[in-house]
């Protein structure tokens, strides 16, 4: 391996994950809530290490409110605003205070010239006002708490408006007061169910309109606790009301649509006081796509960021990221009302074997696990189940057990297989009064059982009884109207539970004082250029990570000497501060055996770059290695998170395949394998054809090595590139044979 102290570190952390079982989702609040010195903690690079969590409770059920700009005049805009916030302060028991320089009283209620002459101070300001600035210092001299901003025209409109929201935003810091908006809406203030109960949604959107199909699973009875429609987020933003729901005792799942993200940073650490509270966090991020990605920034004015980079990242701290509105209200509806899971297996059941055959294919595709249930186990189902039927799974009932007596029994012996944690049937089109009694059969077992029982109803029209009043009556069954959202849906809940399970805080393993090899680095940085190949190995090598034995000559006698102290064969390399991609150039010769060889080699290289006007700083004459896996392993500078670490097939792969796994500092070992193990090419590293397992270890070591050096260099390194990185046979290491580096 590459040294002791990264060694430690790898094993610690093994060590820690082997030994981590399940915990109750209370556990992990109370366990993670961090300490006043958390609070304040950063990293070695001088960034927070945990999240400030926004104390909302005033916002979302302030005891008094300032409505500027107030009206009651027919036909105007604010009119029907203020209507709808003076309903909104009666259900949550506020006092609200009208507030304009012309009126006297709004809809019977006094109203004030001034926030100043308000009867008592106020928890929360609704602005009704074009330009936001100038009440905002107002609303600081009456230390006025919250306020909230409608009017428009600021940074999703171009330049002039994001000047003008910079200025919004200055002026909310200098008053000390937290700020929804500008451009949101009233989605905060609408009318929720009161009748509901069991685990809510709490619901964050950029687009108040993209918010509705969650906000109407009420009509379906599942409950909605919040609504935060974030608009351009000159203050307070998605990940504010992340951390804020996450710790919010009733509420069951987070449910996003996010156009862009204000900070990755900030993001990160919301997600991560999410997951160690257990609570899930479902998005729909859009930006996708190039053209996604254009839209998304000229209605909300922020950076979309590279798409990879944002996916990786949420999946690296728990983000469920799912496609379309469709997914998100099913997949958030699942994972806020389903108990734990006992086990990972999932059955199918069906009266049906081509619906039976056809969601299996489609579930087995998608990751799901289906077991076979055991042989004593079909034999008990085949009490009640022809013995020409498959009941190995899915499970075929051939129609007629689900009409009497056995359609209970059935379900009941499936269940009751302690390989079995998720029930899934699947009826593709109603059939009474047989599909009625199987709906009221999973319902009731639904209740008598702590695991999964899905059932996806197909048909179209979605007025049947057994469909309104059966399966939406109940809190216990998750239905479905399509088999991909099932899907969707079922592998995020059992994945969830599983990634929560094991899950320890990256923050928590975050670097906090700079390392040794930190102060060799700095020495080697050249602000604003890119390194020589042989400085960039030098870097390397101040963070323990291998390189060739090599040495830079200024002469062929002197190759031909450094050629002997290296050991034949060699490679000879072009070294300079402008190069970095030398094989187009012929900058690179392989397999030299002799001292002729050398001479000859020398001299071409240099003429080459006498040609192509390259300056150099010498030639490298390289130990040659041939045998191995080639890797890339890189960092580079997301506008929205900073240093990123790319891992990949390396060579001429990277570019032709784009095989690659990205993560953003700080992670663990853990997430440094699951890396690999994300490459469609991870199994070249395990041996192919004959050729010998390589060294993952000193592949994962290399990794987290790279990853302190982002860390600690931060954005003086604009980027790193190391390819290829050799990856030899199992307990041999991994070698850089080539690196580039960019200084900023």
């Amino acid at each position: 391996m590459l040294g002791s102290t990264h060694g430690t570190l790898t094993t610690d952390f093994r060590a820690r994950v082997e030994a981590c079982g399940e915990t109750p989702r209370a556990a992990v609040h109370s366990s993670a809530a961090p300490s006043a010195e958390d609070a304040v903690a950063l990293d070695v690079s001088g960034r927070p290490l945990h999240s400030d969590v926004p104390d909302l409770d005033r916002f979302f059920r302030p005891e008094s409110v300032a409505v500027v700009g107030a009206s009651d005049a027919e036909g105007r805009p604010n009119t029907g605003i203020t209507r709808q916030l003076i309903a909104w302060a009666e259900r949550v028991g506020a006092r609200l205070h009208p507030v304009h320089p012309t009126r006297t009283t709004v809809f019977g209620l006094p109203c004030h010239a001034s926030v100043a002459d308000l009867p008592e101070q106020v928890d929360l300001a609704v602005l009704l006002v074009a330009d936001p600035v100038p009440v905002i210092e107002e609303l600081a001299e009456t230390k006025v708490r919250f306020a909230v901003a409608f009017a428009s025209g600021f940074a999703e409109t171009g330049d002039a408006g994001a000047a003008a929201q910079d200025r919004l935003a200055a002026a909310v810091r200098r008053s000390g007061l937290r700020l929804l908006g500008p451009n949101t809406n009233l989605n905060a203030f609408e009318e929720f169910r009161q009748d509901l109960d069991g685990p809510a949604i709490a619901l964050i959107t950029q687009s108040g309109h993209q918010g509705r199909p969650v906000y109407t699973l009420q009509e379906l009875g599942i409950r909605l606790s919040h609504w935060a429609p974030t608009g351009n987020e000159a203050d307070l933003e998605t990940s504010d009301f992340i951390s804020y729901f996450a710790e919010q005792p009733e509420v069951g799942a987070i449910a996003c649509y996010v156009e862009g993200l204000k900070d990755g940073r900030s993001f990160l650490l919301a997600a991560d006081r999410a997951a160690r509270a257990g609570v899930p966090v479902v998005a729909v991020k859009v930006g996708r796509t190039e053209t996604g990605a254009r839209m998304a920034a000229s209605h909300t004015g922020k950076l979309t960021g590279a798409d990879t980079v944002v996916d990786a990242a949420m999946r690296q701290f728990g983000v469920i990221r799912v496609d379309g509105l469709d997914e998100l209200q099913d997949t958030a509806a699942l994972l806020a009302r389903a108990r734990r899971p006992q086990a990972d297996g999932v059955v199918v059941y069906s009266i049906s074997g081509g619906t039976g055959a056809h969601f299996s294919d489609l579930a087995t595709e998608a990751g799901l696990t289906l077991p076979t249930l055991a042989p004593a186990k079909q034999d008990e189902l085949h009490q009640w189940i022809p013995e020409y039927l498959n009941v190995a799974n899915p499970v075929d009932n051939g129609g007629h057990p689900v009409g009497d007596w056995r359609g209970r029994k059935i379900i009941d012996a499936i269940l009751a297989d302690p390989a079995v944690g998720v029930l899934i049937c699947p009826i593709t089109g109603p059939f009474p009064p047989m599909s009625d009694r199987l709906a009221q059969d999973l319902v009731d077992a639904a209740e008598a059982t702590d695991k999964l029982v899905c059932v996806i109803w197909g048909s179209p029209v979605g007025t049947e009884d057994a469909y309104r009043t059966t399966l939406l009556g109940s809190s216990r069954v998750a239905t479905f109207r399509t088999f991909g959202n099932c899907i969707t849906a079922v592998r995020a809940y059992l994945g969830h539970h599983r990634f929560t399970a094991a899950y320890r805080s990256p923050f928590d393993e975050a670097p906090r004082t700079p390392s040794p090899s930190f102060r060799k680095a700095q020495a080697l940085m050249r602000p604003g250029q890119q390194l020589s190949e042989h400085a960039a190995k030098q870097l390397l090598r101040a963070y323990g990570i291998r390189v060739p034995r090599e040495q830079l000559v200024t002469s062929a006698a002197a190759a031909v000497r450094a050629a002997g102290l290296v050991g034949y064969p060699v490679v000879m390399k072009a070294s300079g501060p402008q190069l970095a991609h030398k094989t187009e150039l012929g900058l690179v010769k392989v397999a030299l055996t002799s001292a002729s060889q050398i001479r000859d080699a020398y001299r071409e290289l240099t003429d080459i770059a006498r040609y192509e006007d390259v300056p150099l700083d010498g030639i490298l004459v390289c130990q040659m290695i041939e045998r191995g896996v080639e890797m890339v392993v890189g960092v580079t500078q997301d506008d929205l998170f900073g240093p990123t670490v790319t891992v990949g097939l390396g060579g001429v792969l990277v570019e032709v395949l784009h095989d690659a796994a990205v993560r953003v500092p700080p992670f663990g070992e853990d997430q440094a394998r699951a890396m690999l193990t994300e490459l469609r090419g991870h199994a070249l590293l395990e041996g192919v054809r004959g050729a010998p397992p390589a060294d993952v270890d000193a592949l994962v070591e290399v990794i987290l090595r790279i990853q302190r050096m982002a860390l600690e260099l931060g954005d003086d390194l604009s980027e790193l590139d190391i390819n290829p990185l050799m990856v030899l046979p199992r307990g041999q290491g991994a070698v850089a044979l080539d690196a580039l580096a960019i200084c900023r």
